[in-house]
């Protein structure tokens, strides 16, 4: 044998041996044996996932775990990067913190728009008071802001009032807020009119936030709340996202398709459009919405003026008439209770059950009667029967849907919640992906988290890669299910095995660690706009 073949055998020898002997990489957590659905749109893989340090590390087949603090077999199961909850209400976060309803869905983020219902503020202290188990996004709340400065008044602002809200708006996205959101179908957000609107957006918009809407009118109006939207999103130059983006009302059920031919015209003129969806076909809301706005203004004494007047109580129940088909189904069966102030016993039942147990007929007219005195009395919160199968199929299926839960935080077994806030992301993969196939997937998981990352721009979460936060779901696609029903929400879903979030486990082998790594997330879009639709 020649010098130099002996020198390289030698060589190689010594690579060999180095290689044996060198350490493991240490890794925090490692999830072994699953099939990984990277967040990408990419086929699921069989890998493993390592996590060092809050970030993912690597993502391959067979990883040496030699030196790993922690090790979860997770044969059988499917890893994915951690689910966004588009659109939820977090107003009482503080006070529960671990959001377990969300956390046992395989969320780990959820945004919180809070466009009908207070902003916390200042949101500096906000954000430095709470420690949660989510990670959180909050935004400046257009109906906060509007009361703030103008109560309940059914008019446009002077310049002064509006002054003061886009100040209020300037210092919340100053304090972190990642967009601006409205609620415009509620009193007294439905009073302010596009000018309004896009000064207010056109501040968010210097800072790099997007426009977040509840849009006006979600049934006979829908076609042009949503050309308002985007005439919003053109006039302040700022990202447009429609939340739980549907069609309520027997009278428009169909019409999603129109819907999303006008939105995906939007996007190819180069506009950034984005919405998402939950699941269902009921939505719920106050019993506000069965009213005229104009009704409702400057507050409950003003309403009970209007109804005692035979002539302007002659015109409410009128629009009231036609109202009920447009908002609902076109039963009294339709609307189901949730919460009644002055009457917790109606939780759960119809509005039929309550004409029923008072000997009235089950007609409109009666429902309508029901719904004033109901209104007097306080009103209340309702699920509304009121969107089609076909509707929620063909948005679901769009490739640029996001999807959202519309939830609230709760205890279980108090009060009577829509099913959604137990189970919207358990329901979308196994009713839509399992059984009926009506997206992939690999498709499914993107839409519950790429594509609500890189909207925002946040370009370190949302996939399963080396470097990225490690944020991660692992759940069972044999047996996930959403358990939470109409007439008896408080069931937690099934199938949610394992949730990282930051790097730590908030719920290992289906219980509650205790753990609140959540971070409130800043935003990722530039001041100067450059968003691209999501794709």
């Amino acid at each position: 044998m020649s010098h130099r073949r002996r020198w390289g055998v030698h060589v190689a020898s010594v690579l060999a041996l180095a290689t044996a002997c060198a350490p493991a990489p240490a890794y925090d957590l490692v999830l072994t044996g699953g099939t990984v659905v990277d967040g990408t749109g990419a086929v699921p893989r069989a890998a493993d996932v390592a996590m060092r340090g809050g970030r993912i590390v690597a993502v391959a087949p067979d990883l040496s775990v030699r030196n790993a603090q922690r090790v979860i077999d997770v044969s059988g199961l499917v890893v994915a990067p951690g689910f966004w909850d588009n659109h939820a209400h977090l107003v009482t976060l503080s006070q529960h913190p671990m959001a377990e309803n969300f956390i046992r869905q395989g969320i780990t983020t959820v945004l919180a728009p809070q466009h009908s219902q207070d902003q916390p503020f200042p949101l500096d202290a906000y954000r430095d008071s709470v420690r949660m188990a989510p990670n959180v996004g909050l935004f400046a709340g257009h109906t906060w802001i509007r009361k703030r400065v103008m109560g309940l008044a059914n008019r446009a602002p002077t310049a002064a009032e509006l002054a003061w809200m886009e100040a209020l708006v300037d210092s919340s996205m100053q304090q972190g807020a990642l967009g601006l959101a409205t609620g415009l179908e509620y009193v007294p957000a439905t009073y302010a009119d596009v000018d309004e609107v896009a000064a207010l957006a056109a501040v968010a918009a210097r800072h790099g936030g997007i426009y977040v809407t509840h849009m006006r009118d979600e049934g006979a109006a829908v076609m042009e709340s949503l050309r308002e939207t985007l005439e919003v999103g053109r006039r302040a130059g700022i990202p447009v996202q429609v939340n739980h983006l549907k069609v309520t009302g027997a009278a428009q059920w169909g019409w999603s398709e129109r819907m999303l031919a006008l939105l995906d015209s939007a996007r190819a003129a180069g506009q950034p459009v984005a919405f998402d969806v939950y699941p269902y076909t009921a939505y719920s809301t106050y019993s506000d919405l069965m009213f005229p706005a104009w009704a409702l203004a400057d507050g409950a004494n003003a309403f009970r003026a209007r109804v005692a007047d035979p002539a302007t109580r002659g015109r409410l129940v009128r629009e009231m008439r036609e109202l009920f088909p447009r908002q609902t189904g076109a039963e009294p069966s339709s609307i189901q209770f949730r919460e009644v102030t002055h009457d917790s016993t109606l939780a759960g039942k119809t509005l039929h059950d309550y004409l029923v147990a008072r000997g009235r007929p089950t007609t409109i007219d009666a429902a309508v009667e029901a719904l004033i005195e109901l209104q007097l009395a306080g009103g209340f919160i309702g699920i509304f029967h009121g969107m089609a199968e076909r509707d929620v199929v063909r948005f679901l299926q769009h490739p640029a849907t996001m999807i959202e839960t519309d939830g609230d935080l709760v205890v279980p077994g108090r009060g009577h919640p829509h099913p959604r806030t137990y189970g919207s992301f358990p329901r979308v993969l196994q009713r839509y992906v399992r059984d009926s196939a009506v997206i992939t997937l690999e498709a499914a998981v993107q839409r519950m988290t790429s594509l609500p990352a890189q909207w925002l721009g946040i370009n370190d979460r949302g996939t399963l890669a080396e470097g990225k936060v490690a944020d991660v779901v692992v759940f069972d696609p044999r047996t996930i299910e959403d358990r939470s029903t109409y007439l008896d929400p408080h069931h937690y879903p099934e199938g949610i095995r394992h949730v990282v979030i930051n790097g730590v486990l908030v719920l290992e082998a289906g219980a509650m660690t205790g753990a609140r790594p959540g971070v409130f997330l800043s935003r990722g879009r530039p001041a100067s706009g450059g968003a691209t639709n999501p794709r």
